[in-house]
């Protein structure tokens, strides 16, 4: 499809030919300086104003193409990748430097029990809380009312439904803890659930 074609004969042709430009040379440069190419919304606005926007921690950011309900509290160095959702409406705390990945889906509500009883229910709603330098791993699910502890890994494509303590390797649908994390003189090692 061209669309200059379908904006040729539009008032708005000046304006698509500036939008483009400006995406060109953004793209280039993020090229030129990350080797990554952006979708034109990533490549426009700063991920890192919306963050301030929401109310989130210094440092923190967070994608365009991720979804935000409610008001979590998020803090300092977070990073909220792309096609994320982040359900505040029955309350969201995350701590210091956490990775949320692309992919990743964070519920504080859900309406299963209202959907079977033909909506003669509420919306059952449970807070979640994710603690400081925790790792979610892509594509995974942290059902409401969970808690995550500190130095935590959600390994990708989990689906966590139950609360883990500190330092755990947490992985599979239900998720299970499979190991540790061990942290050391600076240095991090994963002990797991076989050698533990």
């Amino acid at each position: 499809m061209d669309r200059k074609k379908i904006f040729n004969n539009h008032k708005l042709l000046p304006l698509f030919d500036d939008l483009n430009e400006i995406y060109q040379l953004l793209d280039d440069e993020f090229k030129s300086q990350f080797d990554r190419s952006l979708p034109i919304s990533e490549a426009l606005l700063d991920r890192w104003l919306r963050s301030k926007k929401l109310g989130f921690g210094e440092g923190s950011s967070i994608y365009d193409l991720s979804f935000v309900f409610g008001n979590p509290e998020i803090g300092d160095d977070v990073w909220i990748g792309p096609y994320t959702i982040i359900d505040a409406s029955g309350g969201l705390n995350i701590g210091n430097n956490v990775t949320i990945s692309a992919g990743v889906h964070i519920y504080t509500h859900d309406n299963i029990k209202q959907t079977l009883l033909g909506k003669k229910s509420e919306i059952e709603l449970e807070s979640v809380s994710i603690g400081n330098n925790s790792y979610i791993g892509p594509n995974s699910i942290i059902a409401k009312g969970i808690t995550i502890g500190n130095h935590c890994v959600i390994a990708t494509n989990s689906f966590v439904k139950k609360s883990f303590s500190d330092n755990s390797i947490i992985a599979g649908n239900p998720a299970k803890k499979i190991g540790e994390v061990i942290i050391e003189n600076g240095k991090v090692d994963f002990k797991y659930a076989d050698t533990i």
